[in-house]
């Protein structure tokens, strides 16, 4: 912007000096050449009065080697044709010349004609030369400084141009980076408006929404917290109604146990001022620790089961959080969605610059698959937002969730995480038959 202004400054400015620089040129060249034909009138006026008193030959040369010129510019056409000092001028001119002087241009410069009358009627003339370099002189001097003049305008123009844009480039710059903090989760960034009254506007309006902004997640948090705050009571009553002893009660007050953890992370993460940036975790660590979760309720329901490829580690670019609760919401479907005994396989596939997870039922399949990842759409009585919460965990890193026939007769669910940080290509195809494929 600076560039911009910059060079809007010199082209206004350039045309400026040039409207105003080409006129006082032509004048300045038109005044010398004046000033020079006026000083070669003087010259002729200083022989008029010796003219007058006499005409002889070598009276006159004397009375024109007196004058600043000499003889040398100076001549005197008497009326019987004699001609005294040194002439140029054609005699045509000389003859043409009548009561007022004039001026006859020549190779080298010009040549002023002044008539004299004369007693008796005659009529003499006075030639007067003025070279070429009386009547450029100081031209090219003027010509120089209109120039430095013109130049010094230029780049004070462009000085202050740069000057008065470093103040809105500045601010528009913080403006933006304040933007971009606030878009990448910095609630607490605040501005202090300046430059251009527009600028201050737009500054004092980006602070305001900016405290909205945090007001209204904060008052989200609290919200999200207050409602999972009532899950402790139900989770209360459920631990006492849990008695007795044996394996089933067991399993019931270690399952309970692991909910109330739950509901305190969620509590714990819905009351804490932002997140925090995770670098990544293992993937195939991930799904270890939730199948082993998944088991027991596996075991009770007589499901087969299988976890392929999770024994290499695989770096993905996502909290292990987020891609636990994803996979727990997909877990979670196959056991909500399918009847007892059903199986399913989860499996991890490392391909180039992408890792998916696949996992796959023999349940009686998703009737509707691009309606089922529409966030708040379930054909199955359920809330909808399962799947959308695995579309978004995977479209934070540029992959995708597909939804497609599994090779176990029911649902494949496939979770493409991208690792190399380009937007989602349609390679996970190919990678997705390659792998039922095997």
């Amino acid at each position: 912007m600076r560039r911009r202004l910059a060079l809007v400054a010199v082209a206004v400015t350039a045309m400026v000096a040039l409207a105003f620089l080409i006129p006082l040129a032509v004048a300045v060249r038109e005044i010398a050449e004046s000033r020079a034909l006026a000083d070669a009138e003087r010259q002729a006026t200083t022989i008029v009065p010796a003219l007058v008193v006499t005409n002889d030959a070598k009276a006159l040369e004397r009375a024109l080697a007196s004058t600043p010129v000499g003889a040398e510019r100076l001549a005197v056409h008497l009326p019987d044709g004699t001609v005294v000092g040194s002439s140029r001028a054609p005699g045509a001119d000389i003859a043409r010349a009548d009561k007022r002087a004039k001026t006859v241009r020549l190779g080298g410069g010009y040549v002023l004609l002044k008539p004299v009358a004369l007693a008796g009627g005659r009529r003499a003339v006075i030639e007067v030369y003025a070279p070429e370099a009386d009547l450029t002189k100081g031209v090219a001097t003027s010509w120089a400084v209109l120039t430095v003049v013109a130049v010094v305008l230029v780049v004070g123009s462009v000085a202050v141009a740069d000057r008065l844009g470093a103040g809105v480039v500045r601010a528009a710059r913080r403006l933006g980076d304040a933007a971009a903090s606030l878009g990448s989760g910095d609630l607490s960034v605040r501005i202090v408006p300046d430059g251009p009254p527009e600028l201050v506007a737009a500054g004092q309006a980006f602070n305001a929404m900016a405290d909205q902004v945090a007001g209204l997640l904060a008052a989200e948090r609290e919200l999200a917290a207050d409602l999972s705050h009532r899950l402790r009571t139900p989770l209360t009553a459920l631990r006492l109604n849990v008695g007795g002893a044996g394996p089933e009660a067991e399993q019931s007050r270690l399952a309970i146990d692991r909910l109330e953890r739950a509901v305190d992370e969620i509590i714990e993460a819905a009351r804490r001022p932002s997140r925090p940036v995770a670098s990544g975790c293992d993937a195939a660590e991930v799904l270890r620790e939730r199948l082993a979760f998944w088991s027991a309720l596996a075991e009770d329901q007589e499901r087969p089961w299988q976890l392929i490829g999770a024994d290499v580690a695989t770096r993905v670019p996502v909290p292990a959080a987020d891609l636990g609760a994803a996979v727990d919401v997909l877990l979670g479907n196959v056991f909500r969605h399918t009847p007892q005994r059903a199986e399913f396989r989860v499996t991890l596939h490392q391909g180039v610059g992408m890792v998916g997870v696949l996992i796959a039922d023999a349940g009686p399949g998703i009737a509707d698959p691009e309606g089922a990842l529409r966030r708040g759409h379930s054909g199955a009585g359920s809330t909808g937002l399962g799947l959308d919460i695995a579309r978004r965990l995977a479209e934070s890193t540029g992959g995708n969730v597909r939804i497609e026939p599994s090779a176990l007769g029911g649902t494949g669910v496939h979770l493409w995480l991208r690792t190399d940080g380009r937007p989602a290509a349609r390679a996970p195809r190919r990678l997705l038959r390659r792998t039922r494929a095997r």
